[in-house]
């Protein structure tokens, strides 16, 4: 039976050298191991008591979806600046070279509400950690945020140290 880590492709020196590019289109593209990934992060969720699923712009919706459909929850979109057509609040982030804002629709969560975040990547945390702000900033709880994978070499969950983080695939570098 094959692991969750065989159906990840490494691209060397992308998009510089020195880089080991860990890449999740390859999962994604593989039935099984997309299968095998929804299946996974919905076994790290047994459980835990949550209302809602929040996933960021673009994969975290790509693995956050199928998860909040196959346990019957809400799905909320974290999105880039501009494109949610309601009234949003957002956050601002810094990124390795600049920064970004994200944004989520008002009424997507409530006070009280307990939020499971879902991406693919963790590297420096700052997308998630903004995300979690939001959610708390509209009155919900982060009660865990979840991973594909995770470069550790980058260490990002120091900026999300007060969260429950769990990851399916560690890897020791960058």
């Amino acid at each position: 039976m094959k692991k969750l880590e065989d159906y990840v492709r490494t691209i060397p020196d992308f998009p510089e050298p020195g880089i080991m590019f860990r890449d999740v289109t390859s999962i994604l593209q593989n039935g099984d191991g997309f299968k095998l990934a929804i299946d996974t992060l919905i076994e790290r969720l047994d459980g835990l008591d949550f209302d809602i699923v929040a996933g960021a712009e673009s994969r975290g919706f790509i693995l956050g979806a199928p998860v909040a459909y196959a346990l019957g929850k809400p799905f909320v979109l974290v999105r880039k600046k501009g494109k949610l057509p309601c009234e949003t609040v957002s956050m601002s982030y810094e990124l390795e070279y600049g920064s970004a804002e994200i944004e989520m629709h008002k009424d997507s969560i409530m006070p009280g509400q307990k939020v499971v975040l879902i991406d693919d990547l963790i590297a420096t945390g700052g997308t998630v950690e903004a995300a979690a702000k939001l959610v708390e900033m509209l009155g919900g709880e982060v009660v865990k945020i979840l991973f594909l994978m995770e470069l550790q070499g980058l260490n990002g969950r120091t900026k999300l140290s007060k969260y429950d983080v769990d990851s399916i695939i560690k890897y020791e570098g960058k």
